[in-house]
């Protein structure tokens, strides 16, 4: 099976599957090592590593070309985040082929309208369009993927609005009606009992995904139980882990004025030419450097 295949199988399968976002190839090898079965392609992550708000300032194509470099990095499936679909159904149509041929497995969209503002933000603008012009990117990347198995997943960002458990629901279902293969419900509520209430009122067979930043105490194995659920994704882990690591570290060179306390503690220099691949261009090296 191709990636494609393989995320769609994961999908569907009784057991949970998981994601790590990533915001570089490096990331992206991390995460894989650790076990998870895809990578989150996150526009907030890319959009903080460039330390610009995630408000669809940065271009499709520089999300794009990070996709295709974490595509090329890893051997499990990409999932991208896609925002608003960077425009109208006509965008996406245009788009999902890039997304496609860049070696990505999925794609994530949301109702929000472009550009949009982050969805954790207190005080963001949550504003989304009608569901019919939703439902039509979602029915245009459907009709616009070259394989079948390639994955579009329709995430509502109701509950992020403050519209209430009826209005998610009525979306989900005109998404999974228009086409869509998964529906990503998301809440900033420190509890998960928003979204529970959503599952437990989801009566269609297209499988849910969540991503539990706001409301951590859910884990695996409880939402396993839940029994509709085929994805959760840890959308922001990475670079958040990165920036928390990399202030502790400066600020003790600073505070020391030197690394002789803090080199011991870092991975080596030799590990992370192991992550560049350096025994693979040895390997090259070898055979046709003459």
């Amino acid at each position: 099976m191709n990636k494609n295949q393989i995320l769609g199988a994961k999908l569907r399968d009784a057991a949970l599957t998981h994601a790590m976002a990533a915001h570089n190839p490096l990331a992206a090898k991390l995460a894989e090592q650790a076990g998870f079965d895809a990578i989150w392609g996150s526009g907030f992550e890319l959009s903080a590593s460039y330390a610009v708000p995630d408000a669809n300032i940065l271009s499709m194509s520089t999300h794009l070309e990070m996709m295709r470099a974490i595509a090329a990095a890893v051997a499990i499936p990409v999932i991208a985040d896609i925002d608003t679909g960077f425009g109208n159904a006509v965008n996406v149509a245009w788009i999902i082929p890039q997304y496609e041929a860049a070696g990505v497995s999925a794609v994530v969209m949301e109702d929000k309208t472009f550009p949009k503002d982050t969805s954790l933000r207190a005080d963001g603008r949550q504003k989304l369009v009608r569901v019919e012009e939703f439902a039509g990117k979602i029915a245009a990347a459907c009709a616009a993927r070259r394989d079948a198995n390639f994955l579009i997943i329709a995430r509502t960002e109701a509950l992020i609005a403050g519209l209430g458990q009826g209005e998610a629901l009525s979306r989900a279902r005109a998404y999974a009606a228009a086409g869509a293969d998964a529906i990503l419900i998301h809440s900033r509520q420190p509890t998960p009992d928003e979204v529970l209430g959503f599952i437990a009122a989801w009566q269609d067979d297209t499988p849910l995904v969540l991503v539990p930043t706001a409301y951590p105490q859910l884990t695996e194995r409880a939402i396993e139980r839940l029994g509709k659920v085929g994805l959760v994704i840890y959308g922001n882990h990475a670079i958040r882990a990165a920036v928390g690591a990399m202030q502790s570290v400066f600020a003790r060179i600073r505070r020391d004025g030197g690394i002789y306390n803090v080199d011991a503690a870092l991975p080596t220099v030799k590990a992370i030419i192991e992550l560049q691949g350096d025994a693979a261009m040895r390997e090259v090296e070898q055979r046709f450097l003459r």
